[in-house]
């Protein structure tokens, strides 16, 4: 049977015919669609006691329709970086079910016990002490496996022709590392930010320190992304009285630079503090870039002593950490610039009372991490400028 796109009615039979139910009477289904680009349902049995989710990438972006198409291959990348990630951090990703690659669709574990970390800062609430702790350890485990640090020569090759995904590529290459910086379409900003819009695309500095970023972006395959790792992303929540946190929407996964991946979840936390000292409910946003970080830096040590490579020594591990944490403090500064002048903005700025003056702080210090990222040597030059 050819791709079918699935419909609420349709979800009971679907997942009687790839045998992940039973009994299809026993099935209550609602579709609970939240992001941009595919759709999500949610299947229990009518006594609550077992649950599935089932996401299927649809052959569009899903808030935009047929005028954007968008091949649902994506699902494949999606589904080979969980394949990945369950081999090195189980714990950090909803358990996989299932992959069906004719209708692009996965049957995953049920979170919707868990809630999304952007939602729980949005409405005032910490981070928790485990949560950019694990983030970061997700980054090193995912991404030391996935290197030529940690895997064979001739398997990373494979790795890499296999996650190849120029669609997707292409989009970030655009929407995140150029349009911004240009007079595009898909651009739109605040009125009252207009000035640093147009100041943006005639700071040729900047320009040129952003091409040089995507550049980098294109060119470096250093292990496994993400790719759109963001506290869109991420579920956190207690279960049976411990944290969880569950990292999902891999759907950009590629092989590129690591950077990327912690630049990107930096920016949220920047610009997650930027709300919070706006509406003074700020806890402990000040200390995530940091715990992140340094959880990262450990974990991909401990690491280092199992490399496959031994010709890459201790010196040189200090060397190429230099360089990840580089790349993501202007990977940081193109994630937040991109969402205040670019395409897909922050509900985490858009529903303040007044988002101008947060939204104008976080752009002049998206340009100072993305120009000054040289001399940005560690998390309290960073905390110097927030």
């Amino acid at each position: 049977m050819g791709y079918r796109i699935l419909e609420t009615d349709d979800i009971p039979g679907y997942l009687h015919e790839r045998g992940h139910w039973a009994d299809v009477s026993d099935i209550h289904v609602r579709e609970v669609s939240d992001g941009n680009m595919n759709r999500v349902f949610l299947a229990s049995s009518a006594d609550g006691t077992r649950s599935l989710a089932v996401k299927q990438a649809l052959p569009w972006v899903r808030v935009a329709g047929p005028s954007w198409p968008m091949s649902p291959e994506r699902a494949d990348a999606e589904a080979r970086a969980y394949e990945q990630v369950a081999r090195v951090a189980p714990d950090k990703i909803p358990a996989i079910h299932g992959y069906d690659a004719d209708n692009y669709a996965l049957v995953m574990e049920d979170m919707s016990d868990l809630e999304v970390l952007r939602t729980v800062l949005n409405e005032g609430a910490p981070y928790g002490p485990d949560t950019s702790a694990r983030i970061g350890e997700f980054v090193a485990q995912l991404a030391f496996a996935t290197s030529d640090f940690g895997m064979p020569s001739a398997e990373r090759k494979a790795l890499i022709a296999t996650s190849v995904s120029p669609e997707l590529c292409k989009i970030t290459e655009d929407v995140v590392l150029s349009e911004p910086y240009i007079e595009h379409e898909h651009n739109h900003w605040l009125p009252e930010l207009t000035d640093l819009a147009a100041a943006f695309r005639a700071d040729a500095r900047l320009r040129t320190e952003v091409a040089d970023l995507r550049h980098t972006f294109m060119t470096s395959a250093q292990a496994l992304l993400h790719g759109d790792l963001h506290t869109g992303s991420v579920m956190v929540g207690e279960r049976e009285g411990a944290p969880v946190v569950r990292v999902f929407d891999p759907e950009f996964s590629f092989v590129g630079p690591i950077g990327y991946d912690l630049g990107l979840y930096w920016a949220n936390v920047l610009v997650s503090e930027q709300r919070a000292r706006e509406l003074g409910t700020s806890t402990d946003h000040a200390d995530q870039l940091t715990l992140s970080w340094q959880a990262f830096e450990t974990e991909f040590r401990r690491l280092w002593p199992t490399r496959v490579d031994t010709f890459f020594d201790d010196a040189y591990l200090d060397r190429f950490l230099s360089r990840v944490w580089t790349d993501s403090v202007g990977y940081a500064g193109t994630e937040i610039v991109r969402r205040i002048i670019g395409f897909a903005h922050l509900t985490d700025l858009t529903t303040l009372p007044d988002p101008v003056p947060a939204s104008r702080r976080a752009l002049l210090l998206g340009r100072e991490l993305i120009v000054r990222r040289e001399e940005l040597a560690s998390p309290e030059h960073i905390r110097a400028l927030v």
